[in-house]
Order: structure tokens, then C-alpha cells, then sequence
């Protein structure tokens, strides 16, 4: 897919106050490491992850994602009444109905005749909305869009601790160790046709392509479970070795993709912000590319993987740090369990 006509206007973001180290974790799991022998600062170790953040008890997920809205609005100067749609993408979400995207939509005062509603792609949530957007400016059928999201790791964090002590087998533990590098935070990204500003237009969404291996739709899976008539609890499930394993490979034959389709080499791309994993999918999606790691920009050593947020909010701190200039050819590499693989060409 290819655009001519689509401007990505701004990335904003919005963190927790709360800040939860990976040893503060640890501590919490001391049984469960005493029983399966796993020494302190393994975690720390496997996956380069210091710290994440938490939102406080009981927060509403449309709370952040409406916070992280209005950041994009004031940096822009943009008006909620010219939304023509607005995407609620977030892995997590306030209730099963209505769409998230209702009650954000109401607090930002979003015209009648826009539309609201979610898209659920796990970590690719953002992407997929970015692209749904895309197409309807492409189309000429909207002006301008945006995406949001907010994803909370603490109660999922918290769960999976008291179920790792009423279990502590090393199978369950290594199935749990992708949960504990979960983050929290929220992400808005602007879209228009470029006809707001007079000025300076946005960066310059070139195209993306997507690739899926759906036969590893079980590698990682978060859900509900039902453990009587009245009680339910969340778990999840990771298979890190499998995803690693099989999410490179489809990321090189996605890069490969959309570096035929617009048209770039690897040796032209001047920056790549990546879905946030852990430094062992850093270390090897980067050289499985040939991409230097100075050309790429990580966060999750002190926010972890905060699902469908990271790529978005990774791109915003990048452009905060100077590290995203006007006129680089920037790649958006994202994926997610699926497994599904979805990556963009911004000219910034």
C-alpha cells in the first residue's frame, strides 16, 4: 500500500507517576525464585528491561488515552470538532461495550458526524489503526483522524505473581516471564490530508505492507479463564523462545516487502523506531536487518513493553530527543501475537 495524500501530524504520549522496578518485582516473586531456584536479577538479566511504570488502582484506561489525546491536540493547535474519526486501539479496555472510543470521543467533545469506535490487533493495535485512518483520507472520505490508546500492566502483573505461588512450576514461570516485562502509558497519533496548516505539514506517510504467520496464533495469548460461576481471573501465556523465533522471521520477509514496495534500500533508512520487546528481540531483529543500532531509538529499558503504546510513544520520545530530523526516511516496525507483522515509511 502507498499514500499521497496522508500526513501523520503529531505522536503524543502520557506516562504513570508510579514507577515499579524490575527488582521490586523480584522481591515479590522471592518464594517462587526460592522454590525453582532461579537467582535474583534473572529477569533484569534475560530481558534489559530496569523499570515500567503502573497506573494507579482502578484507573480507566479511556482516562489516559483521553490525557495523551489532548497533548496532541494542544502541540498542534488542532481543534477536536475537525475529527472526522477517532480509533480506540488499546489491548486493554474499559468494558467489553460500549467502544472506548465512545467515552474518550466524549470528553474530548467530538462532532456528531464523527465516527468512534476500537480495533483489536494485540501489540499492532496502533499500526492497524493508523492504516485504517490512512485509507479514508486516501479515499478522500475524512480529513483527519486520530488513533489513541492506553494499556495498564498492573493488575495482569499482580495476577500472574499469586498465580506463580499457588503454581510454582518452571513451565508456568517461563510462560509468565514475557508478562512481567509489561509497562503501562498511553499514545495519540494525528492524522490529516495536510490541509490544516499553511505552514509546515506533518510527516509524510509514504506506505507500509503487512505479512502474517497465523498457524502461531498460540504462541502468546492474554486472556480470561473462568475458575467457578461467579469468579474470574486473567492470565497469560507466553511462548518468548517461539515468538522470538518465528517474529523474526517474519519481520525479514516484512522488511524485505516494504522496502520493494516504496521503493527504499536498507542502506537509505535513517532511523527505525521498533515495537519495544526486551534487548534480546532488539539485538536480533536490528542484525537480522542490517540495521545499526544507532539508527535505531529503545525505550524499554525504563518504560517495558507497553503493547500497542510503545511503537507510538517510542516515536514521540525520539522526536522529543532531536533523534527524528526533518527529511529522514524513518521505518515503523511493528509486531504482534498473530502472529502479525504490519511496517510503515514516514518521510519525517
Amino acid at each position: 500500500m502507498q499514500y499521497q495524500k496522508v500526513f501523520i501530524d503529531n505522536f503524543s504520549y502520557a506516562l504513570p507517576d508510579e514507577i515499579v522496578s524490575t527488582k521490586q518485582i523480584e522481591q515479590k516473586l522471592s518464594a517462587v525464585y526460592s522454590k525453582l531456584r532461579v537467582p535474583m536479577g534473572q529477569l533484569e538479566a534475560l530481558t534489559g528491561i530496569k523499570e515500567r511504570r503502573f497506573w494507579p488502582k482502578g484507573f480507566m484506561v479511556s482516562d489516559g488515552a483521553t490525557l495523551a489525546a489532548k497533548r496532541a491536540l494542544r502541540a498542534t493547535g488542532f481543534q477536536a470538532k475537525d475529527l472526522d474519526l477517532l480509533l480506540y486501539t488499546g489491548v486493554c479496555r474499559d468494558y467489553f461495550e460500549p467502544a472506548t472510543a465512545c467515552r474518550i470521543g466524549s470528553h474530548l467533545g467530538l462532532k456528531s458526524s464523527a465516527m468512534a469506535y476500537d480495533i483489536s490487533n494485540a501489540c499492532l493495535g496502533v499500526m492497524s489503526g493508523i492504516i485504517d485512518v490512512a485509507n479514508r483520507i486516501e479515499l478522500g472520505q475524512i480529513r483527519a483522524g486520530m488513533v489513541v490508546s492506553c494499556e495498564t500492566s498492573r493488575d495482569i502483573i499482580s495476577d500472574t505473581i499469586s498465580q506463580l505461588e499457588k503454581n510454582p512450576e518452571m513451565e508456568a514461570f517461563k510462560g509468565s516471564l514475557a508478562t512481567f516485562t509489561g509497562g503501562s502509558g498511553a499514545a495519540a497519533v494525528l492524522l490529516t490530508d495536510g490541509s490544516f496548516s499553511l505552514d509546515t505539514k506533518g510527516h509524510r506517510l509514504m506506505g507500509g505492507v503487512t505479512r502474517s504467520s497465523l498457524q502461531h496464533h498460540d504462541l502468546c495469548r492474554w486472556g480470561v479463564r473462568k475458575l467457578s460461576s461467579s469468579l474470574l481471573e486473567q492470565f497469560t501465556i507466553t511462548d518468548a523462545v517461539g515468538v522470538l523465533r518465528y517474529g523474526i522471521d517474519l519481520g525479514v520477509k516484512t522488511f524485505a516487502a516494504l522496502m520493494k514496495e516504496l521503493g527504499w534500500y536498507p542502506e537509505l533508512i535513517d532511523k527505525v523506531i521498533c515495537h519495544q520487546v526486551g534487548k534480546a528481540h532488539r539485538e536480533t531483529i536490528l542484525s537480522s536487518l542490517n540495521i545499526p543500532k544507532g539508527k535505531d531509538y529503545p525505550s524499554y529499558e525504563l518504560l517495558g513493553n507497553i503493547g500497542t503504546v510503545s511503537l507510538p510513544l517510542t516515536a514521540a520520545m525520539a522526536d522529543e530527543k532531536g533523534f527524528l530530523a526533518r527529511g529522514d526516511q524513518v521505518g515503523l516496525l511493528g509486531i504482534g501475537s498473530g502472529l502479525n507483522c504490519l511496517m510503515m515509511g514516514v518521510k519525517w
